[in-house]
């Protein structure tokens, strides 16, 4: 019994000294038993001059005997010390809860009270709308980003063939039913997605994406539909709640659906039939209300003939279809996306780099195999191997250069071997030039070539080395 009460008397002084807040203890007949170093340091006292005395004898105004007498409690009580029982004059307001003790018996054997700091409380509370206001903040800033690049106005481009799936995805956004998204990788199907989404009625709801490729298999189903408390070795205390009913209300959207096992694809369709989701090691379906919008850069039709996709699947997702269109065939599009790219990047670093006519014209004759999501790589690289001002063949990726130079030199010119041979030629000399930082011993070393036969062709070429800092 007696190490019984000695393990709680170290446990409750433990507890005493982590809290921020103050207590004091008292018995039945007002005695101080204890108090905490918070709430002497609070009356400017110290404890061996508390504990054991009268407790009017410190706070001369105390209502701990009435609790006691009229066995009773109170919460959130304003305390007002008397003049000088504080160890600040000007701090003796005080947020007080108190309370009676009883025994097994249903006796009174103590009071106990709990402060609250005033300075403490106002800190505490400072700190939490400091955090509630910057989490506003972030998450209005999300919403303005969200709403401003990812919506129909927003959209870049003016070929009558994307105006075309454009107008198709807006009346998509009118209305829920599955949409399903198709074509080649970087064509810009989230971006259409997360507009569907933010023209729709649900846009004040989430819109939650799942990357059906990225996941690995035994994962997607936990990630999907979410698991119970103790459901599986390692699920986590508390469960999880799964994307599909985080998404209620919402939208979801599933990237590489292709890419999907064929067993979550069952599971997937009874969602979609039943508007439920059930949880791994659940007992009682949720009901979920989503909008599902899928894309694949995959042929489903094919992959349904093959049996390597389910076929109630393919026809539950392609209600509305929107087959995305490659950058080669908007090639209109193509210089609007590049001077977009190349704006938000001077914007950022405060420059004014422009593309060269001659970079230009590549642009229009490639193939862009990336589609935009290469175009905006293209952009990046060459406006951080740009030396000037103007970004020049020289900083395009080498094949784009040499199918470039390919291109301009084609024709019934004796001299075109020539020519493309010395264009080809001074493009690797410029991108050895850079790499070695325009150190010519350097750059012949790398080219296999005496540094003076690099001088006579940098002369040839009209190549001028460039001071570096």
């Amino acid at each position: 019994m007696k190490d019984n009460l000695d393990r709680y008397k170290y446990i409750f002084d433990e507890i005493l000294r982590m809290t921020d807040d103050g207590f004091i203890v008292v018995d039945k007949e007002g005695i101080v038993t204890d108090i905490n170093d918070q709430y002497c340091d609070f009356l400017g006292t110290r404890k061996e001059k508390v504990v054991g005395r009268n407790i009017k004898e410190t706070i001369s105004n105390s209502k701990m005997i009435d609790i006691m007498q009229n066995a009773c409690r109170e919460e959130g009580a304003i305390h007002k010390f008397v003049e000088g029982e504080t160890k600040e004059a000007d701090n003796k307001f005080l947020l007080v809860s108190r309370s009676c003790v009883y025994n097994e018996e249903h006796e009174v054997i103590a009071s106990v009270a709990q402060v609250k700091f005033r300075l403490q409380t106002l800190d505490c509370a400072k700190k939490l709308m400091k955090e509630y206001s910057e989490l506003e903040f972030y998450k209005e800033e999300y919403n303005k980003i969200s709403t401003k690049y990812y919506t129909f106005d927003g959209m870049i481009g003016s070929s009558k063939n994307f105006l075309c799936i454009k107008k198709i995805a807006m009346r998509a956004a009118k209305n829920s039913f599955p949409v399903l998204l198709t074509g080649e990788t970087g064509t810009g199907k989230e971006v259409f997605a997360r507009a569907i989404h933010n023209g729709s009625d649900r846009k004040d709801k989430p819109m939650v994406s799942i990357n059906c490729g990225a996941i690995p298999s035994e994962l997607l189903e936990s990630e999907l539909f979410g698991y119970e408390e103790g459901s599986f070795t390692g699920a986590k205390k508390g469960g999880k709640i799964g994307k599909l009913i985080h998404a209620d209300g919402g939208t979801v959207f599933l990237d590489e659906i292709g890419d999907m096992p064929k067993d979550m694809q069952v599971k997937l369709l009874r969602v979609l039939q039943e508007k439920e989701v059930d949880k791994i090691g659940g007992t009682t379906p949720v009901s979920v209300d989503i909008r599902v919008i899928a894309a694949t850069r995959q042929n489903l039709a094919k992959m349904v003939i093959e049996g390597q996709f389910r076929e109630d699947l393919y026809y539950r997702l392609n209600v509305i279809n929107i087959e995305m269109i490659p950058l080669r065939d908007r090639r209109e599009d193509i210089l609007v996306f590049a001077n977009c790219f190349l704006n938000k990047i001077n914007d950022e670093y405060k420059t004014s780099t422009t593309l060269s006519k001659e970079v230009k014209k590549c642009f229009q004759g490639y193939s862009w195999p990336g589609n935009i999501r290469e175009l905006d790589n293209v952009i990046r690289s060459s406006y951080a191997s740009c030396d000037e001002f103007v970004i020049q063949l020289t900083d395009l990726p080498t094949k784009m250069a040499s199918s470039h130079n390919v291109n301009i030199f084609s024709g019934s010119d004796e001299k075109m071997l020539k020519n493309m041979v010395n264009s080809y030629e001074c493009s690797i000399i410029k991108e050895v030039l850079k790499k070695c930082n325009w150190n010519c011993q350097l750059t012949a070393n790398r080219l296999g070539i005496h540094r003076s036969l690099l001088y006579k062709k940098m002369k040839k070429f009209g190549i001028k080395i460039k001071k570096t800092i």
